[in-house]
């Protein structure tokens, strides 16, 4: 089981003045947590785009090259990227000049986005939801399959035998479809038999056993193929020393950050006893390091997931808090995981080499 991190960017609080930092520190408090997370051994670290000031990692690629040149292991990916409000064929290049950076390490997770600023901010219209990702979706499959491309569309301008470079050291990158749960993406991920990354924010993710179901028939009913279903899962979380410290640590951040999306999005702030809730069985893998490591071993024993990354870092999180959650779960969490499930190799497996056969993994079927 590959375990990771994934960020949004967060305005830590500045121990030396109380206050948040700045949206310029968070892109370096973020570097200085994924270069942790490779000295502890994690073999994942995911950042999601969005581009609020309280979430400002809105350039992934960015960070995550500065990332390839400060680690050696760890695999560097977007978590999500809002395919829909950006260029295929740009995103494309700025991942494949960070796989060359990293020596192999880079893949996309290419979403429709929770977080909706993108669209105003860029110019679309949120009424084209299906349509702008639909499209987007396929030329940045064709341009990841072939350097030069042609292409029509009604969300972008055509592709006449044009030629995308640079390309990638194994010819394409590892593109995941992610998802937030929905059957129809699940689906689509299965038929075109590309690996599917699950956001699970509420509720027992146990619930999703039935998604990872439908997306294995749906990629069986496909062709013939040397690899397998791929599934990862990303939620939120945080490791403390004892589960009491965990959840005091992390309730205020939470608490702060989902009354700052709740205010703009017209729900009401979280409250202390469903957030105990979700993190005695919920979707918050909040506690101590055993708790967690049970949590991810019962989750891939229903699922068959071969990835879990949690987010840690909510508004208001000091840094020394974030690299404390993330330093126990290398050490303290992982070597758990690991005797259950078996390690990973020291050479994290590149999902383009097909991934474990479902036998493997436990899955239930």
């Amino acid at each position: 089981m590959q375990l990771g991190v994934y960020s949004f960017g967060n305005q830590a609080t500045d121990p030396a003045t109380g206050g948040l930092v700045s949206t310029a520190q968070a892109q370096r408090d973020l570097l200085e947590a994924i270069v942790l997370a490779d000295q502890v051994g994690l073999e994942f670290f995911g950042i999601g785009e969005h581009h609020t000031e309280e979430m400002p990692a809105s350039a992934a690629s960015v960070i995550l090259g500065a990332a390839a040149s400060q680690t050696k292991r760890i695999r560097l990916a977007s978590a999500v990227t809002v395919l829909s409000t950006d260029d295929p064929v740009r995103i494309f290049q700025q991942f494949a000049t960070l796989d060359a950076l990293s020596n192999g390490r880079a893949e996309i997770t290419a979403g429709r986005g929770s977080s909706v600023e993108s669209y105003p901010l860029f110019g679309y219209r949120l009424e084209d939801y299906d349509r702008l990702y639909a499209e987007k979706l396929e030329l940045l499959l064709k341009v990841n399959e072939q350097a030069t491309v042609t292409w029509s569309g009604s969300v972008r301008a055509a592709l006449d035998e044009q030629l995308v470079v640079p390309r990638p050291d194994r010819g394409s990158l590892p593109i995941w479809l992610g998802t937030g749960g929905s059957p129809n993406s699940t689906v689509r991920a299965g038929q075109l038999q590309l690996p599917v990354s699950y956001g699970i924010i509420g509720g027992d993710p146990v619930r999703f056993k039935a998604l990872a179901d439908l997306y294995r028939r749906a990629w069986a009913a496909g062709p013939e193929t040397t690899r397998h279903p791929l599934i990862s899962v990303g939620n939120p979380g945080f490791i403390g020393e004892t589960d009491r410290e965990a959840r005091d640590t992390f309730w205020p951040t939470w608490y702060r950050g989902m009354a700052d999306i709740g205010r703009r999005r017209g729900f009401a702030p979280p409250i202390r006893e469903h957030f105990d809730i979700e993190a005695e069985g919920g979707a918050l893998f909040v506690g101590e390091p055993e708790q967690i490591a049970n949590r991810i071993i019962r989750l891939h024993h229903a699922m068959g997931h071969s990835r879990q990354f949690l987010q840690m870092d909510f508004l208001g999180l000091p840094q020394r808090d974030l690299l404390r959650s993330i330093e126990l779960l290398g050490t303290k969490v992982k070597p758990l995981v690991d005797a259950e499930l078996g390690p990973e190799p020291e050479v994290v497996p590149n999902p383009l080499d097909g991934g474990p056969a479902p036998a493997q993994t436990g899955a239930a079927s």
